[in-house]
Order: structure tokens, then C-alpha cells, then sequence
């Protein structure tokens, strides 16, 4: 079988990947052209396009960039078109998936899609696109399916892949990751600004604001593939920060804790019980149209930890909220108050097991296999 896989930032190249991974072992003969990144390459994709040359974050930001988004629209049609694929995979990155579900699907390509975009938040419309170009969704958060039945749309819940990452992860070995990242004996905070560079530049020095504040405490940045060294290194003087990078995972489970930008990287957090403090700020228009277009009786959080819970369990610090005084106070709570760690290491228990069991890439390979 012949599979066209599009993945739009660093959570789609991992989650595709392993889903790739899936594919191939239930089906010897699979072919992969994607858009996606180095883990998706490593799978032996053909990579036609690079996530990193895709990422526009906000209103703005995609309409300064809206013919370069356009030609590679265009492309992508053209490259499926002339691929003939199987099926085509879409994950995620909604903007850009959704037209090419359109295409495929009137081209008379099978549209699967695996990690739904956010449609309970905001655009509910698109539910009426998808039930009529996509010939299946597989969801992974929980309250998802719920949401599509409202819409008579019949998705697949299969669980959340993160929870597979971490079952398939080596034995923890906590004094060669110091040792093999220079790393002294103090207990460090883990710093994860995000993947893409407009983000970084805009998370990163809030964060590091507070780092003259906890000298008993090491830093480490989680480097984002594909973003040099020295692009962090403007804004790290500092001689406690450092910078790791392809060991996000391992920088999680040694941490004492973190602070973390809005996105994946904070259920990935919540599942290592690793005490966070949520972050974001985005640009000032951006957000105020954000603020009008989100659903606020559906979206009362912007974590997904928090979403899925459906209550406050981890501080989220928001845009004229986001100052160092505010951060600082928490980073104190979530590094110095036992009980408060302990409370919220309880409540990611309660987070993992509604969440469901591992094994989302096997069943949504499985599904995809028994569709085509």
C-alpha cells in the first residue's frame, strides 16, 4: 500500500512516525511520501516537505505568509495527485489538512484522519467539512468522541500515542544524563519554549527572568530539532543555563520541575509527574481574536492537562497574566510546597487513566488497514 502522510509541527512528526512504524509492521508492503520531519524520514518516508518551513503561528503571522502558505497547497495537491496514494493521513495542523481533505477526497483519494483538529474550541463549523471529506477520524482525547457524536459523525477513540512513547522508553539512568550533558548535582527546571523559532523568542525570556531568583536550581533548555544552538544562546548570558537536545524525555523524568509552553509538551509533562507551570503570549491582535472566536463554555483552559480534566489542575499563566512576579511565585509553589507536588502528581494519575490504556498507533493502524 501506498500511504501520503502530512504532519505540520514536531507532535505530528512524532506521532505519525510511530504510526508509520505500525503500518509497516501490519503491512510489508508499505510505501510513505510525507510532509513531516526526521523521525517520519527515519521511518523511510520520502520527506517532501520539512514541518520546520511550514510553521506560521497566529492570525498574523499566516497572513504575512499567505502565498508561500497557498503554493504549498497547491503543491501538495499536485504531489498527491500525481502519487496516487492509498490512502492519505492527515494529522493534525487543521489549516492546512483541511483543504487537502477537500481535494483528496473529490479526487477520490481515502482521507484518514489521526489527532482531530480542535474543533471543540473553536471553528465548530469545520465538524461539517470533515463528515464530508474525511472518510474517518481517529481521536485521542477522550471527550472528543462525545463532541463528534453530538454531530452524528461516528469517530474512533483510540487512546493517547504519548501513552505509548513513554511504555516503549528505555530504563531511566539519571547519572549518565548528567554526566553525558555536563550536568552538576544540583536539581534542575526544565525549560520547554516550544518548537518554532517565533515562539521561542517570544517564551524564552520570560522564562528565563526568573532564573537569577533560584540559584540552587539548574536550567536546561529542551532544544527543538532543527533550531541552532546559537538561535538560543542570544538569550542564555547566563552561565546556569544549558541546553540539551533529542532528550526532551529524559530531561522530563530527571527534572524536579517545569515551566512550559502551551501545547503538547504539557500533557507530555503531566504524563512524566513532573510539577509545571503553563505558559503563553501570543501577539497582541492575534489574541484578541483568539478571545472572540474561541468557544469559552467549551475551552476554559488552554492546557491540555487542564482540558482534559476539566478543571484547574495545573497553573496556567496567559498572555497580560504571563509577568515574572507571577511566574516566579508559582515556579516557588510547584519547587517548595510538598503537598501541592504531591497533589498534582495525584491528579495526573487521574489524568493517565482517563486517557486509556497504550497501543493508539497499533489500533488506528489496524483501523486504517481494515478501511482501505
Amino acid at each position: 500500500m501506498k500511504y501520503y502522510i502530512i504532519a505540520g509541527e514536531a507532535s505530528g512528526d512524532l506521532h505519525a512516525s510511530n504510526l508509520m512504524k505500525e503500518l509497516k509492521k501490519q503491512d510489508s508492503s508499505a510505501q510513505f511520501r510525507c510532509w513531516g520531519g526526521d523521525l517520519m524520514k527515519q521511518q523511510g518516508a520520502t520527506l517532501v516537505k520539512h514541518y520546520r518551513d511550514l510553521a506560521f503561528m497566529g492570525f498574523i503571522e499566516v497572513i504575512a505568509n499567505l502565498k508561500a502558505i497557498l503554493n504549498n497547497i497547491k503543491f501538495c495537491k499536485k504531489d498527491i495527485f500525481n502519487y496516487k496514494p492509498d490512502a492519505v493521513i492527515l494529522v493534525d495542523y487543521p489549516g492546512f489538512n483541511m483543504r487537502i481533505a477537500e481535494f483528496a477526497h473529490k479526487a477520490g483519494f481515502k482521507v484518514f484522519y489521526y489527532i482531530s483538529p480542535q474543533v471543540w474550541a473553536w471553528k465548530e463549523s469545520r465538524v461539517y467539512k470533515i463528515k464530508k471529506f474525511v472518510n474517518r477520524m481517529f481521536v485521542i482525547l477522550p471527550f472528543e468522541k462525545e463532541f463528534y457524536t453530538k454531530y452524528d459523525f461516528e469517530v474512533d477513540f483510540v487512546g493517547h500515542p504519548l501513552l505509548d512513547m513513554i511504555e516503549q522508553l528505555p530504563e531511566n539512568k539519571p547519572v549518565e544524563f548528567r554526566k553525558n550533558n555536563k550536568i552538576d548535582d544540583k536539581p534542575f527546571i526544565a525549560l520547554l519554549p516550544g518548537s518554532r523559532k517565533q515562539e521561542i523568542k517570544k517564551m524564552l525570556p520570560i522564562m528565563l527572568s526568573v532564573t537569577s531568583e533560584y540559584s540552587d536550581y539548574g536550567f536546561l533548555i529542551a532544544g527543538a530539532p532543527g533550531v541552532e544552538k546559537e538561535f538560543y544562546e542570544q538569550f542564555t548570558p547566563d552561565n546556569n543555563v544549558s541546553i540539551v537536545y533529542n532528550q526532551t524525555h529524559e530531561l522530563l523524568r530527571n527534572a524536579d520541575a517545569a515551566i512550559v509552553t502551551s501545547g503538547t509538551a504539557t500533557l507530555e509533562t503531566a504524563l512524566f509527574e513532573l510539577p509545571q507551570v503553563v505558559i503563553y503570549k501570543g501577539s497582541f491582535i492575534s489574541y484578541q481574536i483568539a478571545k472572540r472566536v474561541v468557544d469559552k463554555n467549551i475551552t476554559k483552559y488552554i492546557s491540555l492537562v487542564n482540558l482534559i480534566m476539566d478543571k484547574e489542575i495545573v497553573k496556567e499563566l496567559i498572555q497580560n497574566n504571563l509577568k515574572t512576579v507571577n511566574l516566579k511565585n508559582e515556579l516557588t509553589r510547584i519547587t517548595e510546597n510538598e503537598t501541592y507536588r504531591q497533589n498534582l502528581k495525584n491528579d495526573y494519575k487521574l489524568l493517565k487513566e482517563k486517557l486509556g490504556g497504550a497501543g493508539a498507533s497499533e489500533k488506528t493502524a489496524k483501523l486504517i488497514l481494515s478501511l482501505i
